[in-house]
């Protein structure tokens, strides 16, 4: 006996009104197969901004501290490296996707730019004020303990920048 929804009309027990001429197109689809929501795309976008502005922040300190800078300078080196990284891996995914490198840049510009800014800003700020951080040899726990929630405040505060340019349509995942 053939069962309600092992019928041509319907498929799980529901009708499908609207859909003549579509023999053979049983595709259904479900939340799973939706577009990623608006918050995990801000997600994916700030922890790829995290990858490349946190790896130059850090190798941009530890350059600093090694090599005896002084606090301002250190941070000048990391800010610097913190945005030709974050800068550099929002390049690479558009160049070997055979954008030209002016169509690649501009949009590295328009995209990730602010980003950067805020999350360098949030690190900046919590390596300046968190007592003992830029004065901590590279053995410190204290050293990696300030980078470590000088990164998370840089998510922290990037995350809403992201969220609202993806809303816009002008950051996406790469």
């Amino acid at each position: 006996m053939k069962k309600p929804e092992d019928s041509p009309t319907s498929a799980g027990g529901h009708e499908h009104d609207g859909h003549e001429g579509h023999e053979g197109h049983h595709e259904h689809h479900t939340a799973d197969d939706s577009e990623p929501s608006q918050a995990r795309l801000a997600t994916s976008a700030t922890v790829h901004c995290l990858l490349g502005c946190g790896l130059g922040e850090v190798v941009g300190v530890v350059i600093g501290v090694a090599i005896g800078l002084t606090s301002v300078e250190t941070l000048v080196l990391a800010v610097t490296l913190g945005f030709v990284f974050g800068f550099a891996l929002g390049l690479i995914p558009l160049l070997r996707a055979r954008f030209s490198l002016r169509r690649a840049v501009k949009q590295v510009i328009v995209a990730e730019v602010l980003s950067i800014a805020v999350m360098e800003t949030a690190e900046v700020l919590i390596q300046v004020y968190t007592p003992g951080v830029m004065s901590a040899g590279l053995s410190s726990p204290l050293f990696w303990g300030g980078m470590l929630l000088a990164l998370t405040a840089g998510f922290v505060a990037a995350f809403p920048v992201n969220y609202v340019l993806v809303g816009k349509g002008i950051r996406h995942q790469h």
